[in-house]
Parts: C-alpha cells; structure tokens; sequence
C-alpha cells in the first residue's frame, strides 16, 4: 500500500510539473500573424537588401557591420522600432560599402524620419533637410538621394519630399532626375498632375524612394502610399535607364557630400535638424505590397 501511495504521489507532482511549464507556454502568447505575408521587416524582399542601419543606439550597417567614420551632432531617442538617430544640424558618414557601389540598375530607399519645415515665414531662410545620400564625389547631390525641403511658404505640419537620382552614362556625363510631391493643387496643373498635402511635419512617418531602371521610374511613398507628382516620375521617355553609379560612392544619413567634405557653399544646403529610424536599401525596385508591408511591420516594431 505504501508503494502505490508514493506512486500516486509521483503521478500528482509530474501533473502539476507539466500543467506549469504548459502555463509558461500560453503565458509567450501565440504567435503574432504575419502581416502581408511577412512575420517581420527583415523577411521583406529579404535577398535584395544590401545595407540596413537599425540605429539602435549606434550608428553601425549591420549587414556589412561597418561603423561609422565621421559622427557629428547625433544622439539617440526612441524611435519608431528601438531607438532611432536624433540629429541636431549633424549626420553619420560612411566608409564606402562594397555592397552599394555595384548596381542592378534599380533601387529602392526606405526609412522613417521625423522632421519638420524649415521655412516658416517669407522672410525666413530656406534649407533641405537631408535624411539619405548615396554620395557622389565633389557634388552636393549624390547618385541617390532622399532629402526633405520648403516648398513656398506653407505650414509647420506640411513637409515637401524630394527623391533624387544621378546616374553616370557612358560618356562620364551624368541623367538625372527626381520625384516629389507637390503639397497643393496649382492653377497650372493638367490632369497629369496629382498632388499631396503630407502632413507629416514633427512626426514619424514612414518615407521610400524607388528607381526602377527598366522603366526609368521613380516615384515617392509616405506611409505606404504614393504621394509623388505622376506627371514627374517618369524620365527618359519611359525608356529604360539602368542605375549606373559614379564611384566611389559612400552612404550618409543626415547630409550631403559637400557638406561632409567641408566644401559645401550653399545657403540652403545644412545637414539635418531631424530624427531618422530604420532605414533600409535594396537593390531593387520595392513594389506597392512589399511597401506597404514594411510600414506595417516596422509600425507594429516587427
């Protein structure tokens, strides 16, 4: 009787053993649904990025773990996933990253940024607000840039977005181009044109610029919608135009080259008053869903 009794025993505590680590199972929940068929941000269009910079606290690349060789005026605040880079008048430069001097001939940017218009009053001195440039030696503007700046005078909330593109051709001669989006509607627009109030000013939002070389496109997304100008996105003709860089390139988030040279003689050319959060770079043109899928997931902070 006493046997059976002491088994009995040992039969209760494996019970109450297994009903334990069976609660601490349900306690991790189950598992989050996937959002436009990805778990998390990394999974999207995963095999063309070729630099991600977290911003968690530092300034290094991830993929190629390349820290930075210039910091100036940066810290670092809660961002949109983590912390994200917090700039006063300042940026992170780059040593050249092997991986973004060669080119499919499309690309895509994608970050978040909180920034705010620069120009509040006509009399007001007007400047860009660089958030990413992929730079181009002795030019302000790189071969990719995305940059935010006044358009006229407009309101504090309102933040007028620019993508910028310079593609070396054969001849050493330099295509370029933009997308940006208009904030109001202009009494010389044409049905071709369409336009965007973004009001986006002193908040996280949620900005990618594509290039898409075969069509010679490229085209501005805040939020996971399209708020370029469409009769401006298309260059070249429609024409093919490959992504073709002038080297060496280097990546910098917060300013343009000049201004990381110590050359810059620009008025409206300063690095950034802004914060700046996951930004990520692809070697390809990122379509509407896979868009919409990063600002969902990187919202959610997955």
């Amino acid at each position: 009787m006493k046997t059976i009794k002491l088994t009995m025993k040992t039969i209760a505590m494996l019970f109450i053993g297994a009903s334990i680590i069976s609660c601490g199972d349900d306690d991790s929940g189950p598992s989050l649904p996937p959002i436009g068929g990805y778990n998390n941000a990394d999974e999207v269009a995963a095999s063309a990025l070729k630099a991600y910079w977290p911003l968690d606290g530092n300034g290094i690349e991830s993929i190629s773990s390349t820290a930075p060789s210039s910091i100036v005026a940066t810290t670092y605040v809660t961002g949109i996933k983590g912390q994200g880079a917090s700039f006063n008048e300042g940026y992170l430069a780059y040593p050249s990253i092997a991986a973004l001097s060669a080119t499919s001939g499309s690309a895509s940017i994608s970050c978040w940024a909180k920034i705010t218009n620069t120009r509040l009053t006509p009399e007001s001195d007007s400047h860009i607000s660089p958030i990413f440039s992929l730079t181009r030696s002795n030019e302000p503007f790189g071969n990719l840039n995305l940059i935010g700046e006044t358009h006229g005078l407009t309101s504090s909330d309102s933040i007028q977005l620019k993508g910028i593109f310079r593609i070396k051709k054969e001849d050493g001669t330099d295509f370029g181009g933009d997308a940006v989006n208009v904030l109001k509607q202009e009494d010389w627009m044409d049905a071709t044109h369409s336009w965007n109030a973004n009001k986006i000013g002193g908040q996280w939002a949620h900005i990618v610029y594509v290039y898409d070389g075969p069509s010679a496109t490229n085209r501005l997304y805040v939020n996971g919608v399209k708020i370029s100008n469409s009769a401006w996105e298309v260059r070249n003709g429609g024409d093919a135009f490959l992504l073709n860089h002038f080297t060496p390139t280097r990546p910098v988030i917060g300013a343009l080259e000049t201004v990381v040279a110590g050359t810059n003689v620009d008025a409206w050319n300063k690095a950034l008053k802004g914060q700046v959060d996951e930004v990520r770079f692809y070697d390809k043109t990122l379509t509407q869903a896979e868009i919409g899928a990063l600002y969902e997931l990187e919202k959610a902070g997955r």
